[in-house]
């Protein structure tokens, strides 16, 4: 890919539009799989739970919760409307059940009142905060105090070898993350380091990649 490619399918990453969003939509479920999964598996969804996702594109992983348990609610926030669309069309059944909702809106703004979820969680969207405490600050209000937040990412290293990650990506290191977290008043419970396998890029150039999964608590 040029320039001119990368930065557009950067703008993709970050909010997908038209034919080519859904098609980076679709991509997006396979190429961040095992951070779902790893995601899925601190969340640990169980009866009752009330659970918000920020980012959570078309959706696909929606079902890995809500069949847990019928008692289960799961709201959806992206700053895409057509991921929105996108979830609403894959989950349409969840959203009969009234176990599911989809929102667009920005994290910094979020329309619930405070202490209405549980569990919240994130993957591969931190990157493209503008205000990553503000964003952080406006989750920890939507939580219960001793809610749980997880929040997945990929490591610092490893996107760095990721060539669209140079235009509009914020790249973290463990220790600026954990301080993010602390300041907006989650304490770390754990932290799971995922290796994913070595995969080839659209340039052909291999990459081998990591991820973080930060499991936190609500403590203010």
């Amino acid at each position: 890919m040029d320039e001119n490619a990368l930065k557009q399918f950067a703008q993709q990453l970050r909010k997908p539009e038209g034919e080519m969003g859904k098609k980076v939509g679709e991509q997006m479920n396979s190429s961040n799989e095992i951070m779902n999964r790893a995601a899925l598996k601190e969340i640990n969804a169980q009866a009752n739970d009330v659970i918000l996702e920020i980012g959570m594109g078309n959706g696909f992983f929606v079902k890995d919760i809500l069949s847990i348990d019928a008692s289960i609610h799961y709201v959806g926030c992206d700053y895409s409307e057509l991921m929105v669309q996108e979830a609403k069309t894959l989950n349409t059944s969840w959203i009969q059940n009234k176990q599911a909702q989809f929102i667009q809106t920005s994290a910094d703004t979020l329309p619930f009142e405070d202490h209405h979820f549980n569990k919240a969680f994130t993957v591969n969207t931190i990157y493209f905060w503008s205000d990553p405490n503000k964003e952080l600050t406006e989750l920890r209000r939507v939580l219960k105090k001793g809610g749980v937040f997880v929040l997945t990412v990929r490591s610092e290293e490893s996107m760095k070898n990721i060539p669209v990650t140079q235009f509009n990506f914020t790249l973290y290191s463990q220790k600026k993350l954990q301080n993010l977290l602390e300041h907006s008043g989650f304490k770390v419970t754990e932290l799971v380091i995922v290796s994913e396998p070595e995969r080839e890029l659209f340039n052909g150039h291999k990459v081998k990649l990591e991820s973080w999964v930060f499991t936190t608590e609500v403590i203010k």
